[in-house]
């Protein structure tokens, strides 16, 4: 990274979990992109057409073609809201299907890539700093302890509308990284030149001040 560049440059930002603020995004003056967002949106369209999951040239076509809009704090296909769609389990298990397809995931790098010619922009998701942008200015990688994990996952109503069991919910993490760790395109691994933040028993606020020292690091 040059000494010099500032946050109007790339950033990557790999992710097992972690916490987001947007107020301090915006105070560092970037943008963002959310993988999770993105990518689950091509899933719901799929799994609302009723395709099958491994028909890689169905669901290679939804990915060329539908129209996702990515605000801070929705999600749209189409024009229609799906933001608490692309939060549910149900999605979440086709999430590793969808993921291993080669020409799904070719042009999806496409898209994110082209949503940064700009710069001022901060990506989301698990191979932004491996595959999108191995060139980024600066990579963190998020993590937190299984445990961790799972208690977050459950305890958010907003994924599953109601609390879930924690044990369940550890399982399905498990299986999770599991099949994006082992499939031959775009693996989840934290890039060598990471910053990995690890993000368990800490605040929203104790994180945030962590990943800004990090970047500051880099800036200066």
């Amino acid at each position: 990274m040059d000494a010099k560049a500032d946050y109007r440059d790339r950033w990557a930002i790999g992710r097992r979990q972690g916490h987001r603020r947007a107020g301090d995004r915006q105070r560092i003056g970037v943008s963002t992109c959310r993988q999770r967002r993105d990518v689950p949106g091509s899933r719901v369209e799929v799994l609302q057409d009723g395709i099958a999951l491994d028909n890689e040239e169905a669901v290679a076509r939804i990915a060329e073609t539908a129209v996702i809009d990515v605000a801070d704090t929705s999600v749209a296909i189409d024009g229609i809201d799906v933001t608490r769609d692309i939060r549910t389990p149900a999605i979440d298990k086709a999430a590793a299907s969808v993921a291993r397809l080669p020409r799904v995931r070719t042009i999806l790098v496409r898209q994110q890539r082209a949503l940064a010619v700009d710069g001022g922009i901060v990506m989301e998701g698990r191979d932004i700093g491996t595959v999108v942008f191995p060139d980024a200015d600066v990579k963190l990688y998020l993590d937190a302890s299984a445990d961790e994990r799972a208690r977050r996952r459950a305890n958010d109503p907003a994924h599953s509308g109601v609390p879930a069991a924690v044990a369940e919910v550890a399982t399905q993490l498990t299986e999770r990284d599991r099949l994006d760790a082992t499939r031959t395109t775009s693996p989840l691994f934290a890039a060598p030149d990471a910053i990995v933040v690890d993000t368990t028993g800490k605040s929203v606020s104790e994180v945030v001040s962590e990943v800004r020292r990090a970047v500051d690091a880099k800036r200066r």
